[in-house]
């Protein structure tokens, strides 16, 4: 192992570490009643997503204190973000506060490395399930988690080759006029909807084909599971056929780290 792949694979451990904690603490939440506010964008934000985020921030900053953070919840309040370099991590310490507050369980939560614009090294954790899915160069695995965070089950996963009728995954909050235009386009094809950055998870573990997105997204939605998706040897692309980058900052017709439009696939 190269001194960059070991650096990539303490990270990940680490990350691993960060998601499992933030995931205790959102479970803490989800079992009982909460208060739900509203950002300044209309989007829901929860005690359970200050709290992971702290927990996240907290360990990434004390780990690597020279590396630039981007968490959601910052961004939201107004913090000042530093400037960026060639690497930095992508927070999203609840995806799927919608889903969250409706008691749904395809919440998750997301770490990422950015490096040079591409998403290198990522984590994603639903603690609903138990489910998570973590990504570096090359190397994709997915990983069971009981209820009381115990690890019982590791193993690499990969991107499956396209079928005569593909499994598209959609979001169940977000589903748009568009997306069914493409769906419609593709031909015979199997939907699911799930929430959150689960659908790129699905994609990297040989479950789907297609995910699809012309609703608006930010980076810190889909850093985590795209990096999942790249190390399992598929790519996330814009509408031109581009890798989707990530450090978007002054972009002419929206605001910082927002995406354009995009199609994950498994080739």
């Amino acid at each position: 192992m190269t001194g960059a792949e070991s650096d990539d694979s303490s990270m990940q451990a680490r990350f691993e570490q960060l998601a499992l904690q933030a995931g205790r603490r959102i479970m803490d939440v989800f079992h009982r009643d909460f208060v739900i506010d509203e950002k300044g964008d209309k989007s829901p934000v929860t005690e359970a997503d200050r709290a992971a985020e702290e927990v996240i921030l907290e360990g990434l900053r004390s780990t690597w204190p020279d590396i630039p953070c981007v968490a959601e919840e910052e961004v939201a309040a107004g913090l000042a973000i530093p400037e960026l370099g060639s690497a930095f991590f992508l927070i999203d310490p609840l995806d799927g506060t919608r889903e969250f507050v409706k008691r749904h369980q395809d919440f998750t939560v997301n770490i990422a490395l950015i490096r040079d614009g591409v998403p290198v090294v990522g984590v994603v954790f639903a603690p609903c399930s138990g489910r998570l899915f973590l990504g570096r160069p090359g190397h994709a695995e997915a990983v069971d988690v009981t209820e009381t965070g115990e690890i019982t089950n590791r193993r690499r996963i990969a991107v499956r080759k396209a079928e005569a009728t593909l499994t598209i995954v959609a979001s169940r909050s977000h589903f748009s006029a568009e997306t069914e235009a493409f769906i419609r386009s593709v031909g015979t094809a199997e939907l699911v909807s799930v929430g959150s950055s689960l659908k790129f998870c699905l994609l990297a573990c040989g479950e789907a084909d297609l995910y699809p997105r012309f609703t608006r997204t930010m980076e810190w939605d889909t850093a985590a599971g795209d990096a999942v998706l790249r190390a399992a040897g598929g790519i996330t692309r814009t509408v031109d056929g581009e890798p989707l980058r990530y450090g978007k900052r002054n972009q002419p017709s929206d605001v910082d780290f927002a995406n354009p439009s995009f199609i994950a696939k498994t080739e």
